[in-house]
């Protein structure tokens, strides 16, 4: 299991995530442009100290990203090939009745706009959290704990 954040805004929210990663045992991607430094005070404070335990890898682009990251289906065969599961309003498919995979890799946008639409079209699924009518988002962090948490529920003891 890995989360990748795409283009990030906000320097706390990635600080968080990569907390979260570090707390989990979760591996973190950041594809990059960033919408601040990495080094960038608030992702620090964010993380605390746990950003030192993070397993953090940085792609320049997200067509480094796509030549670098996991094989997927598209790629490769296998028992457990390698997915992108990308968490965004725009999904059809509920995250709770969604099949997990231990070599999933859950895809949040960036907090201001999301993902283009070539990264919706390379997803392999395109989840959705049900929200309640006139809700817009959650917080990206917040989408991303909540599905990570069920999918590592499924996903069973690593």
């Amino acid at each position: 299991m890995r989360l990748a954040l795409f283009e990030p805004d906000i320097p706390q929210n990635a600080g968080s995530l990569l907390r979260l990663g570090a707390c989990l045992g979760v591996p973190v991607d950041i594809i990059e442009p960033c919408g601040f430094l990495l080094t960038d005070k608030g992702m620090r404070r964010a993380g605390m100290d746990y950003l030192d335990l993070a397993n953090m890898r940085r792609f320049s682009s997200w067509d480094r990203y796509q030549a670098e990251r996991e094989p997927g289906p598209a790629r490769e065969s296998g028992p457990n090939p390698s997915r992108l599961i990308l968490l965004t309003t725009k999904g059809a498919q509920p995250y709770l009745e969604f099949t997990f995979r231990a070599g999933d890799t859950l895809l949040v946008g960036r907090e201001s706009a999301g993902v283009p639409d070539a990264v919706h079209a390379a997803a392999d699924a395109r989840l959705v959290i049900p929200m309640q009518p006139g809700a817009r988002a959650l917080n990206v962090t917040q989408a991303a704990a909540m599905v990570l948490g069920e999918a590592l529920r499924q996903t069973g003891p690593r």
